[in-house]
Parts: C-alpha cells; sequence; structure tokens
C-alpha cells in the first residue's frame, strides 16, 4: 500500500506541474503520449505488438488522434482521416493475409480509435470555457480518481462481499459504496473551494457553482470509472496478465491508471453541453 500511495503522489506532482503551464500544446502532447502508451500496453497484452507493420500504423495514428481532433480544420476531415486509417489497415490484411487475421485488424483498428478519442474528452472538457475549462478537467479527474482511492480503502478495510471475483476479486459492494460516497462528498466540497480561489485569482470576481451537479455527476463519473475498471479487468484476465504495465509502481500500467477514464470523461464531455453548472454572480447596481 506504501508504494502505491508514493507513485500515486508523484503522479499526482507531475499532473500539477503540467496543469499549472496552462499550455494547450503541453496538454495535447500529454494525451498523445498517454494514448500511445496505453494502446501499446494493450497491444502487448493481446500480442498483436509482434505484427510490426500493424503497430507501427496504430501507435503513429493514436499519436496524431488528440491533434486531428482539436485543430478545427483537420476535425472537419475526421471521417476522411480514420477511414483511410482503416482502409491502410486492410490493405495491410490484403497483402499480408498469412500472418494479419481479421481479428487483428479490427481489435488494433477499435482501440487505436476509442482510447485515444476518449483521453482527448479531457481537452474538449477544457475548451469548453476559457475561464473554468481548467477547473472542469481537473475536477473530472478528481470525481474518477477520489472514487478509485475511496473504493479501495473501504473496500479493504471493510470489504466482505464481492462483487464479481471471476473478473476482479479483489472489488467489494462495500468498496464500490464508499467510492459513490466519496466522490458524491467530493463533488459537493471541491466546489466550493473553487468558488473562493477563484475569486482570490480573479481580484473580487465571484461565481456561483451547482453544487448539486457536481455532486451528482461525479457520483455517475465513479460508477461509470468502475465499468471502465472491470473493462480492463476482464481483458487482463482473458489475455492471462496481472497488469498492463509497470510504469507506476502499486498501479500497473498507463491503462490500468486510466481504465476508469474512458467511459467518465465522454460521459461529463456530454453532459456539459446540455447544463454549465458554473455561473459568474452579478452585483447589484444601487439606483
Amino acid at each position: 500500500m506504501i508504494r502505491r500511495i508514493i507513485s500515486a503522489a508523484i503522479a499526482a506532482f507531475l499532473a500539477i506541474l503540467v496543469l499549472i503551464v496552462d499550455f494547450l500544446p503541453l496538454y495535447i502532447a500529454v494525451i498523445s503520449a498517454l494514448s500511445v502508451v496505453a494502446v501499446y500496453e494493450l497491444l502487448v497484452a493481446t500480442k498483436y505488438i509482434k505484427n510490426k507493420v500493424l503497430s507501427v500504423i496504430s501507435l503513429f495514428f493514436v499519436f496524431s488522434v488528440p491533434l486531428v481532433f482539436i485543430v478545427e480544420g483537420l476535425r472537419a476531415n475526421l471521417p476522411i482521416i480514420c477511414s483511410a486509417f482503416l482502409f491502410l489497415l486492410f490493405i495491410v490484411m490484403i497483402y499480408m493475409h498469412e500472418k494479419v487475421s481479421f481479428e487483428a485488424v479490427s481489435l488494433v483498428g477499435f482501440v487505436s480509435i476509442c482510447i485515444p478519442l476518449s483521453l482527448s474528452c479531457l481537452l474538449f472538457i477544457n475548451l469548453l470555457s476559457d475561464a473554468h475549462g481548467m477547473f472542469l478537467m481537473i475536477f473530472t479527474l478528481v470525481a474518477i480518481w477520489i472514487g478509485d482511492a475511496g473504493a479501495y480503502f473501504v473496500g479493504t478495510f471493510l470489504g466482505k462481499h464481492k462483487i464479481a471475483p471471476k473478473i476482479s476479486p479483489k472489488k467489494t459492494w462495500e468498496g464500490f459504496i464508499g467510492g459513490l460516497v466519496c466522490s458524491g462528498l467530493a463533488g459537493f466540497i471541491v466546489p466550493f473551494g473553487y468558488e473562493i480561489i477563484y475569486s482570490f485569482i480573479t481580484g473580487g470576481v465571484t461565481i456561483e457553482t451547482d453544487k448539486i451537479f457536481f455532486a451528482g455527476t461525479a457520483i455517475i463519473c465513479s460508477a461509470l470509472g468502475v465499468v471502465g475498471d472491470f473493462s480492463a479487468s476482464l481483458v487482463k484476465r482473458q489475455c492471462a496478465v496481472k497488469d498492463f504495465g509497470n510504469i507506476m509502481p502499486g498501479h500497473g500500467g498507463v491503462l490500468d491508471r486510466f481504465d476508469s477514464v474512458l467511459f467518465a470523461a465522454p460521459f461529463m464531455y456530454q453532459i456539459l453541453h446540455f447544463y454549465f453548472p458554473i455561473q459568474e454572480k452579478i452585483p447589484l447596481i444601487a439606483l
């Protein structure tokens, strides 16, 4: 547990440094790098990494996906770019039909699009608002990882009833509920702190956040994080690997740490389109 806490603290410190810079090209580079490592880990686990041609095409495309999604001129041509990528994969399958199966092409195509797209939703959230985008992006990650941490500690000390022991033997219903509660509390409390910090940074401009909305979405993000975690655990079991990597001691690889983001980040991005939970307070002017 100590190793897990230390590596998490180091990762959090590095993440804070990146966020402090507040530079979109850096964010794109980080998401691209995380996407490449995550897809690489999955290709290694499924053993499709052995096909060098498919692997190189996949990882090159994955690295470019966040940039394609962010740059408006490229995003307008997204269907053509994805179609060209899939077309190239099928050309490889035809040319190397004795070594490359349809199963391999399908998996490589699927993960090469879905994983970077899901992680890029963090960038999309950041771009929703010049003033509050960074907070919304950080809040999404906090909601997910607070739930993950709460589930881990509650499950460790109080967990008795297993959810799906054949998929993930350590996850319990007690831990699941504990994670939801922790995320909900964080979702309700964190916006209070943001109102104070924002007012301090802007020199007195006050905002009002919808704490109920944040608490509710935090709980849903936590639940979706569990779905992502179980999905990754099932893949690892079917591939007979314990972790996708060892880049974070005690946590595993990038995909082990970000599997809970894959479903939660797209949800948060979509729901913020329907309702924006932060409003600036307009001071009353005495007549």
